[in-house]
């Protein structure tokens, strides 16, 4: 939404700080340290649990050697594991707040943590090698690679007198300290600046840095200045890259202007940075702080997971994706079995001038808030799907019994996204979704997408787990969508010539919509498909291909409602007819996943034993049943149920109910 919002904090509130230590493990905030007033610093030990937004003051063990760290700022205090890593900081000699007496540390502590909340003590870990020098207002990050199991952790930069721009390291399994030698130019020495770590990149930005080359530092006003320079250390290679230059003009304000004292964050692969002092001179009186919100987008998104299907009509599918964050949007494409007609006579496509759907690689920055790229939207709707639309079944949807131990395997049936708690009082809609209070047991009802396509993923590249041929395949867009659903009734024809140039790359530049015919969906006919992610770095590789077919008229929908009660011996589980019965409704069937081999070999492949064939609405399942129920784990646990109904053509397709455990 990109909207502060101010969280109503309870508990033990700590005092406002100024350059304390900060780090987030999972939904909990640690803070430690800090500035509360000039010449009057802490070293108090905070808990925020964002969860319920509690503030618990925590008091850890001292260390069993040694004193616990005294009050500081300046500080880092990085987060690896279960473990925190205190260096360094800034501490006041003097008992006497306002007689300043400074004094650069360079102490190395190490807080563990307990699980979920809490912690055990300080320890002073016995490291080896040169330690780092005395600074305050450095930065440190952890970094492990993946084909090397030991973690380190870097330090740079700082404040001692001067201004430094040295590189630490520290082997975090040995307790080793060293000094890398780095390749490429090195950035100008600099404290307060702030350096994040994405992929195997440490990406640093901002500072005060000195105005003079050296770093020599005079106490009088404007030999130091604030910069706006960025650059990354590939951890792999150790070489240092520079993207924007201290020096670098920027009269279109296109780039986040110098500052020091400033918040950066890396969500994904997208580098967040907040606020910040210009500090173009040294009195304070001349600072502002710059109060904007930037975002840089360092990669390609990734691929998104497998497109999935919701509903299946016989011209039109409502279909999603999981979300990738920090995107501007998704490209859906098709790929249609039955022969599209060419376009001929349609005007060029081309990109406007305004859109960032580049297809060129590398880093491109934003200020944020920012909206998605001006490409023209499709005329399509994106809403949640509705218990009333007529649910028609493919006419390939063949239930394969197995007589031995009646079960069946599904081939093709559709999901509903509609969220079911378990009670016996009536639903409640809630933001398209209906949900009602639970005691003790949650219910998921789903009209269930094609199993058989679930089966695993793969790059889209590869050969598709279908029976598909790959040759001459022809993608079309459906559009670009800001949310990761979509209901696709229609897609775009590109030109010839356009056509066969996309199909080859993948990564070609989205047409604007405007210009192009659109093509209905057909009754009864396969279609794959294939999303990818977008943001300021363009267009993200593609999923796997799923495919999915538009429904045959007469067959009936799926029964919706359903609603399951607990027993002490049993449950009971009921539902309302289809929206569209497609003629008389000769009987229903409910079905429950059962453990089997094969579910072993292959667990995205349920198999379902039938516990009701009938026309009432309701069933009974008894706790004999129950015992052999399959517990799905593909999200939360849950015991699984299908129910469909038959009618003169034959049965229309399941709704899937997820009990959760």
């Amino acid at each position: 939404t990109n909207q502060w919002f101010l969280p109503a904090v309870r508990g033990d509130i700590p005092p406002g700080c100024a350059a304390h230590g900060f780090v987030c493990d999972g939904t909990r905030i640690l803070v430690f340290g800090g500035m509360v007033e000039y010449g009057r610093y802490s070293n108090d030990l905070y808990e925020l649990q964002a969860s319920r937004w509690l503030w618990k003051k925590v008091k850890p063990q001292a260390p069993s050697t040694g004193s616990p760290p005294c009050p500081r700022l300046g500080h880092s205090f990085s987060l690896y594991g279960n473990k925190c890593y205190l260096f360094g900081g800034l501490a006041n000699e003097s008992e006497d707040s306002n007689n300043n007496v400074p004094r650069y540390l360079n102490d190395f502590y190490e807080l563990e943590l307990q699980h979920g909340s809490g912690v055990v003590g300080w320890s002073i870990p016995v490291t080896k090698g040169v330690l780092p020098s005395p600074r305050e207002s450095h930065t440190a990050i952890v970094y492990c690679r993946k084909d090397l199991g030991s973690p380190k952790m870097y330090i740079f930069g700082g404040m001692c007198g001067s201004r430094l721009n040295d590189l630490w390291e520290l082997d975090i399994e040995s307790m080793t300290w060293s000094r890398p030698e780095t390749k490429g130019t090195i950035p100008l020495p600099r404290s307060l600046h702030t350096a994040n770590v994405i992929g195997n990149k440490m990406y640093v930005f901002g500072g005060w840095v000195p105005q003079s080359a050296g770093g020599e530092i005079s106490a009088h006003d404007g030999e130091w200045k604030c910069t706006g320079s960025f650059s990354y250390l590939n951890l792999d290679t150790a070489e240092w890259i520079g993207l924007i230059s201290d020096c670098q003009e920027d009269k279109s304000n296109l780039l986040p202007g110098p500052r020091a004292g400033h918040c950066a964050v890396a969500v994904g692969t997208r580098l967040y940075i907040w606020s910040g002092r210009d500090g173009y001179r040294k009195a304070w009186n001349n600072q502002v702080c710059c109060k904007d919100l930037w975002y840089l987008d360092t990669e390609k998104p990734p691929a998104p997971s497998q497109v999935q299907l919701i509903r299946a009509t016989t011209n039109s599918f409502q279909v999603k994706w999981d979300e990738v964050p920090t995107v501007e949007g998704y490209l859906l494409q098709l790929h249609a079995d039955s022969p599209v007609p060419s376009v001929a006579g349609v005007p060029g496509t081309g990109v406007p001038e305004t859109s960032v759907l580049s297809s060129q690689g590398g880093s491109s920055l934003h200020q944020s808030p920012q909206s998605l790229p001006t490409v023209p939207y499709p005329e399509m709707k994106v809403d949640h799907p509705s218990q009333t639309n007529n649910v028609i079944p493919n006419n390939n949807a063949n239930w394969e019994p197995d007589t031995s131990r009646h079960t069946i395997h599904p081939q093709n049936v559709d999901e509903i996204d509609v969220q079911v708690s378990l009670s016996s009082n009536s639903l409640l809609k809630v933001e398209g979704k209906e949900k009602v209070a639970a005691p003790e047991n949650k219910i998921t009802q789903e009209t269930v997408k094609n199993h058989a396509d679930a089966t695993g993923f793969k790059e889209s590249n590869a050969p598709s787990l279908l029976p598909v041929c790959t040759s001459n395949r022809q993608w079309y867009d459906v559009g670009i969508f800001k949310n990761n659903s979509a209901v696709v009734s229609q897609f775009y024809l590109l030109p010839e010539e356009t056509l066969s140039i996309s199909n080859k790359i993948e990564s070609a530049n989205v047409p604007d919509y405007r210009l192009l015919k659109k093509q209905d969906l057909f009754p009864g006919t396969v279609y794959r498909f294939r999303v990818a992610a977008i943001n300021g770095c363009g267009v993200g590789p593609f999923s796997k291909i799923s495919e999915f077919k538009t429904c045959i008229p007469g067959f009936p929908g799926a029964p919706s409602t359903v609603k399951i009660t607990k027993s002490v011996d049993c449950i009971h589980l009921s539902w309302e007819p289809p929206a569209s019965p497609s003629g008389n409704i000769l009987e229903y069937s409910a079905y429950l996943a059962i453990r089997s081999t094969q579910l072993q070999e292959n667990p995205s492949q349920l198999v379902f034993m039938r516990i009701y064939c009938g026309l009432k609405t309701s069933c009974i399942v008894t706790a004999a049943q129950l015992s052999n129920a399959h517990v799905d784990y593909t999200s939360r646990p849950a015991i699984v149920f299908r129910i469909s109904a038959k009618n003169e053509r034959g049965y229309g397709p399941a709704t899937q109910v997820r009990w959760l455990q």
